[in-house]
Parts: structure tokens; sequence; C-alpha cells
């Protein structure tokens, strides 16, 4: 069953880095996949996994871009495309990493799109989630053998403070009957990233794979594409000089949590919990909103199973026996 949310007196903390979480551990002979390792966090979680030893595959949409960023980085890195709204690319990365490893030791679901217009996929979803959620829910099923493969793998899903929005409507996931609210849909995604997490450690748990959920911190990357620096401004990301919030992580900062819980010896054991600053986190103070800490909704796990055959409905997958 999915661990209990109690810190466990991580060393590490919301300034430390992803090199100084992963500072003396040897991933040598190691296979990590990571989603949109090429820009923001993922590059900085790419950069620390590989230089610890790893073999990191990176799964990237534009694959000219992650070259250019990622030729200069030192380590075994392979770059594959991986479209996440297009469920036979997803299909195809999944075949071209079975044809270079026997084994995943840890999944990273880093990449992701934020508060982006209404967009739809080939299938009518609603992009945030079909990118978000759906699309890493067909990859994880179909990467799974490698995952059970491994003996004690990991798998790292990235969501965000931004779950405390919900808007998770299982009855209407596409806003076919709601009117499309870009913060509500992004919060719909990465509640369901939470919840996902919280499944697949149940699913995972008796067979050596545990899964985390993390929030990464506030980080100014290209995520914030779909956003004017007027509406940046107006939520005190930004000052009028165009300085970033002085609570802001770095990208080096930014990645430190997702590292922590894909190579952290103190969550051997553990599993289905949301994390962050490197800790596993406590619930959130209803009068601190802008604190850290969970929404309960997330750790609801009749909620979760619902979220889980609802996904295999819509992708038509599910995870093998």
């Amino acid at each position: 069953m999915p661990s209990h949310q109690e810190p466990v007196n991580s060393p590490f903390g919301y300034r430390s880095t992803a090199g100084e979480v992963i500072d003396g551990i040897d991933l040598s002979g190691r296979c990590v996949v990571v989603t949109g390792g090429y820009s923001g966090i993922g590059t900085e979680t790419v950069r620390a996994i590989a230089a610890a030893g790893a073999q990191v595959i990176v799964g990237a949409r534009r694959t000219g871009q992650a070259h250019d960023v990622l030729d200069a980085l030192d380590g075994d890195i392979a770059i594959l495309p991986l479209d996440l709204a297009d469920p036979a690319s997803i299909d195809a990365f999944a075949e071209a990493v079975a044809g270079r490893t026997d084994t995943i030791d840890i999944l990273i679901n880093n990449a992701a799109i934020m508060a982006s217009p209404l967009a739809r996929d080939a299938r009518g979803y609603e992009m945030q989630f079909a990118t978000n959620h759906l699309g890493h829910f067909q990859l994880t099923a179909r990467l799974w053998p490698l995952l059970l493969a491994g003996g004690g793998a990991r798998v790292v899903v990235l969501s965000s403070i931004g779950h405390r929005l919900h808007g998770l409507d299982l009855d209407d996931p596409n806003f076919e009957r709601r009117d499309y609210d870009k913060w509500l849909a992004y919060g719909q995604a990465k509640s369901a990233n939470a919840l996902f997490a919280l499944q697949l450690d149940k699913l995972g748990e008796s067979r050596g794979v545990r899964t985390f959920a993390v929030h990464p911190g506030g980080i100014a990357t290209p995520l914030q594409r779909h956003l004017t620096m007027e509406e940046q401004r107006a939520m005190g990301w930004y000052d009028e000089d165009g300085n970033v919030h002085e609570a802001f992580k770095s990208t080096e900062e930014g990645a430190a949590t997702t590292v922590w819980c894909a190579v952290s010896p103190l969550l051997e054991g553990k599993g289905g919990v949301y994390c962050e600053d490197c800790e596993v986190a406590v619930a959130a103070d209803p009068e601190k909103p802008r604190a850290g800490g969970y929404y309960p909704h997330i750790r609801d796990e009749d909620l979760a199973g619902k979220l889980w055959t609802k996904s295999e409905a819509m992708t038509g997958v599910s995870f093998p026996a």
C-alpha cells in the first residue's frame, strides 16, 4: 500500500540542487528514461543523472532542439522522438527504448505543458490532460515490462502545486460541457499526475517498482511559454522591471526533488507519496495558500482508482499483467 505522507528527515531542502542531491551516488550500469529532458528542469535532471554514470534515454518532441542542448553534456545520452499527444509516437518510442535496453531502472515523467489555449489531440482530448497525464499513462504502460525487469525500479511523476486548482472532472475531462479554463485544465492534469503516481505505486509495490509524485517548485522555464509577461507579473512571478521573484528556484534547484526521488536511499521501501523540496510533503494549511503541502484530493485512493479506469478507457491501454 502507498506509504504515509510523513517526512523522512532529508538532509536536503528548498535550495538544494540536483548535483548536490546526487553527489556520491553511482548510477553506472543503470538505465534512466526522461521525457522532455532537454528544456528547463528536464535538462538539469539529465545532466545530473548522466554525470552519475547512468545511460539516459530522452524522449523529445523537438529532437533538433534536444540535440542542440544535450549534445554539449557529458555522459551516455540518447535522444529519441516522442510526442506524448500522439499514441503512435508513444508506442514507437517504447519500441525503440526496448531495442536499446532490457531494463529500465528509473523512469522520469517530466514533460508537460501549462495553461495553454484550448487545443485537442487527434482523438479530441483536451491537450493538457492528453499530454501531461494520458500520454505518460500510455508510455508507462508500454515500458512496464522493462521496469519490472529491473527488479527495483522507480517511477517519478512530475505533478505541481497546481494540483490545488483541482479541476478534475472524470465526467467531462475534455471540457466538452464545461467552459474551458486553462488553469482548471492545468490543475486537472497535475492532479491526475499525482493520482496516477498513487495508483501506480499500488500496482508496482509487490513487483519492486515504486512511484513518487513531485512538485518541483516555482521556476522560470519555457513551461511558461503560453503566458504573457503581464499575466506573470499579475501573479507576482516577475516585478515591473522583469526580475523574477526571489522565491523562485533556479533550474538546478528545480530539478533537485525529481533527482532526490529517483535516487535517495531514504525512500527505499517507500512509494506513492507526494514530494517537494527534497522531502515527503505534509498536508497544506488552507490558511497559507502560498506555502507548501498537498491538498487531500490527490491522496484519495478511490479517486485514483476511478481515474485509472477512465484512463484505460480513454487510451485503450491496460498495463500488462
